[in-house]
């Protein structure tokens, strides 16, 4: 493992979320995953202080965690597909969203197995708030000042 906290910030979010022990290789996939998220994720964390990293890493533990705990992990896919074939799954860092994304979903709709149909994706309220009144005085200084 690395020298970063995220190893013992994983165990124990799975001990305080889940009541289970996450030790040696799954635990050591699960912090590479997490390290490599918080590598390529921009976000509002302060990740020049330890603090901040901290909390980052252990934003991206729970969200690990309470994924687990909805039944997102290997022990529930299947090694093989309907055919016999070995089952490989990819995943494209182009999946992944900067934090003003993630803080601009509104609603989601699931189809009737939990995964996601639609998503809505709206600005942030103030940035809309600010964009309707500098229309407005956008509006007054077009009418006032021609």
């Amino acid at each position: 493992m690395t020298t970063t906290n995220t190893d013992k910030i994983l165990k124990t979010m799975f001990a305080r979320l889940l009541q289970l022990e996450v030790e040696g290789e799954m635990a050591t996939k699960l912090c590479a995953v997490i390290d490599s998220v918080t590598e390529r994720v921009g976000g509002n964390f302060d990740l020049d202080t330890v603090q901040g990293q901290n909390t980052f890493r252990a934003l991206l533990c729970s969200m690990v965690v309470h994924g687990w705990g909805n039944g997102m992990h290997p022990f529930h896919n299947p090694s093989e597909n309907q055919d016999g074939q070995a089952v490989e799954v990819r995943v494209s860092k182009d999946i992944l969203m900067s934090m003003e994304d993630l803080q601009s979903l509104r609603y989601v709709k699931k189809d009737d197995q939990g995964r996601v149909k639609q998503a809505l994706f709206e600005p942030d309220h103030n940035v809309r708030v600010r964009q309707q009144i500098d229309d407005i005085l956008s509006e007054i200084s077009q009418d006032k000042w021609k």
